[in-house]
């Protein structure tokens, strides 16, 4: 899977050095697989939640969450937001993530 902002990954790691080897761990395992859908992903990813059009990715022991937008019909992974558990709590990511329809 192609992973589309590995630069928030890389300012994340770069605030929050302890997260490293997580979030390397994380990445790894997301491009070097082929989900065909989110069924598929949580045999490898149990804690990953749908939320709305949003996947939440708990990463680290729960301390830290990655938000993301897949398209398993192309294959890529958008990261939306790299957030601390305290700052996913405050919940401004969840708008972006409503469903259209």
């Amino acid at each position: 899977m192609r992973i589309i902002k590995r630069a928030r990954l890389n300012y994340f790691i770069k605030k929050y050095p302890e997260t490293k080897n997580a979030l390397e761990a994380w990445y790894k395992l997301i491009k070097n697989n082929d989900f065909q859908n989110f069924n598929e992903l949580r045999l490898s990813f149990p804690s990953a939640d749908l939320v709305g059009r949003c996947v939440v990715f708990n990463i680290g022991g729960n301390k830290v969450r990655l938000i993301a937008a897949i398209h398993y019909n192309k294959q890529r992974l958008y990261i939306r937001h790299i957030l601390t558990h305290s700052e996913y709590d405050v919940g401004g990511w969840k708008n972006e993530c409503k469903k259209t329809s």
